[in-house]
């Protein structure tokens, strides 16, 4: 499980990385008179710097290889 989430979180950097932000349309209602409304769309973005998308990177990284290394430790159970 731990090397699903961090190949997952690993996938998420790298996008990241490769779209550095968001472009949206929002649309605002200016004037509402009966039938009639005029409204107007304003482009908004929002935007992350490239150290985010490294740090996501490392994390994902370090979660996927505690899951290798998780699953190569053989535990020993003892019976009393």
């Amino acid at each position: 499980m731990m090397k699903k989430t961090g190949l997952f979180i690993l996938v998420v950097g790298i996008l990241i990385i490769t779209f550095t932000g968001l472009n949206y349309v929002s649309s605002e209602i200016v004037s509402d008179s009966g039938r009639m409304s005029i409204t107007r769309d304003q482009l908004q973005g929002s935007s992350w710097s490239l150290q985010t998308g490294v740090l996501v990177i490392i994390i994902g990284g370090l979660i996927f290889v505690a899951g290798l290394k998780r699953k190569m430790i053989p535990i020993k159970y003892q019976n009393k």
